[in-house]
């Protein structure tokens, strides 16, 4: 039977449960909250507590979800558009990626090799394919195509 969530400590055991887990962005603790059932008032409070305890940290949760989907072979347009869809500010993504330090030319190499085994494309079908791959997994065109047409390559 799910706890019922009409109390501050509550919500608040609820929140610590959810980031016990994982690291969480305030607007998607509090969607999740209340998706449990907790009152708007309750979450706010809680979730300003939890920030004041340095249990809630945005940028703790940026830093944490930027090298995670990096290491997982997605791109850093992917990974603005996702974090984007968590709530979280423009400006505060912007610097996460930036600040993690991540050679997005060296990573969209190893997930071009793991991928397709290294083999440039040899005709204009085979160029799309792996050009719509490299895309979707969130690597800029025109870095794509650099790698494609190998000038890229070691």
């Amino acid at each position: 039977m799910p706890a019922v969530l009409d109390s501050a400590a509550a919500v608040r055991r609820t929140a610590m449960d959810l980031l016990a887990r994982r690291e969480h962005g305030r607007v998607e603790l509090a969607r999740k909250l209340r998706l449990r059932g907790a009152a708007a008032e309750l979450i706010e409070s809680a979730l300003d507590r939890l920030e004041a305890d340095g249990l809630l940290n945005e940028s703790r949760y940026l830093e944490c979800f930027v090298g995670s989907r990096a290491r997982a072979g997605y791109g850093p347009l992917r990974i603005r558009e996702e974090l984007a869809q968590r709530g979280l500010p423009r400006e505060a993504i912007e610097a996460a990626i930036r600040e993690a330090g991540i050679d997005w030319a060296a990573q969209l190499r190893e997930v071009w090799r793991r991928r397709f085994a290294g083999q440039l494309p040899v005709d204009a079908k085979a160029r799309a394919q792996q050009g719509r791959f490299l895309s979707y997994r969130g690597y800029p065109v025109e870095m794509v195509g650099r790698l494609l047409r190998n000038a890229d390559l070691d």
